[in-house]
């Protein structure tokens, strides 16, 4: 058994153990960390627990040993690194990183977040609780995206415009910090999708150590969820703009309306849901197949009209597919979803 199956194994569950002691919150993360809540928390040490026990997969629930080999390997690359900067959205994978990052490197892990239209205000408060509740050292910086006419005009390359924006302001910020790489989220399972994306990471040299370590997005969750992460069951959240249909203008004003519209139906109780924006002002609501009888209720159906007539929307459609992940991809030509990806 390896070592993190060694010091996770213990008479009970220890990947998340939780007690009070004098008016001080002690937390138990995986790995050995003992943290000290009084208002942040600090790392204090590191502690190993060994254990005779030898099972091909670890008790309680834990890591199956192929995670545990994967998880392993993505500790040492990061300490490897020196010192990192995390490009932190708060997403399960980049929390995973920042997770692993501040386990592998303590503070010499910088967690930072770019923030404009395209980052929905609700994200942003949650990736500084999650920074807080990890430890990690959390910096905010402002990204110009929307400034670019490449990045506006919104066709099938617009998440290159924006990652270009991001990862050269964080290799900049690095520079400034002296930190050695700057390293993203991108699991072994994003090579194979439309991720533009991905090719301004290789161009400056960002590092993906999920996929280095080829953590596969199901694997990402499941340590997240062994971590005790707040967000390890999060459905993807990727930015404003990636609701908009191609094409179409990317604005200040359309990412505010799609912001307010996707607000409103999460404070009703929806938790798995997108509204694309289209040509026209017209609001197409992709939400899971057993919600949509809710959705067209007489009653649900004339507050939803309102709100959504009020936030700026001429049309409300309602997609009778469902929920689907990236379905705007459907409008580009293959060459162009062939374009950017890579092995």
């Amino acid at each position: 058994m390896g070592l993190v199956g060694k010091r996770v194994i213990m008479s009970t569950v220890v990947d998340n153990y939780l007690s009070v002691v004098d008016n001080m919150i002690l937390r138990l993360f995986w790995g050995g960390i003992i943290e000290v809540k009084y208002g942040l928390y600090e790392k204090l040490s590191l502690i190993s627990m060994e254990s005779s026990m030898e099972s091909p997969q670890i008790a309680f629930g834990g890591l199956s040993q192929e995670l545990e080999r994967k998880t392993e390997r993505l500790l040492e690359l990061l300490r490897s690194f020196g010192s990192c900067l995390v490009a932190f959205s708060g997403g399960l994978d980049s929390t995973v990183v920042a997770k692993a990052a501040y386990l592998a490197l303590g503070d010499a892990a910088i967690a930072v977040t770019g923030i404009s239209p395209s980052m929905a205000s609700s994200e942003l408060e949650e990736c500084q609780r999650l920074a807080q509740l990890i430890g990690i050292r959390h910096e905010l910086i402002e990204t110009q995206e929307l400034a670019n006419p490449l990045y506006q005009r919104n066709l099938g390359d617009r998440c290159y415009f924006c990652k270009s924006e991001l990862f050269g302001r964080l290799t900049d910020l690095a520079s400034r910090f002296n930190v050695a790489v700057v390293v993203d989220g991108a699991n072994e399972d994003d090579h194979g999708d439309h991720r533009p994306g991905l090719t301004a990471a290789r161009e400056k040299n960002v590092r993906s150590p999920l996929a280095e370590c080829h953590f596969k997005k199901s694997d990402v969750r499941e340590l997240a969820r062994f971590w005790g992460l707040p967000n390890w069951d999060k459905p993807a959240s990727p930015c404003l703009s990636s609701r908009i249909a191609y094409g179409e203008e990317v604005t200040a004003e359309r990412l505010a309306m799609i912001e307010k519209a996707e607000r409103f139906l999460r404070d009703c109780g929806l938790r798995l849901l997108r509204v694309r924006y289209h040509r026209g002002d017209l609001a197409r609501i992709e939400v899971p197949l057993e919600e949509l009888p809710r959705l067209v209720s007489p009653e649900f159906r004339e507050r939803l009209v309102t709100e959504f007539s009020q936030i700026g929307f001429k049309f409300v459609t309602l997609d009778l597919g469902g929920f689907r992940s990236g379905s705007l991809n459907t409008l580009l030509p293959p060459e162009t979803l062939q374009k950017f990806k890579r092995s």
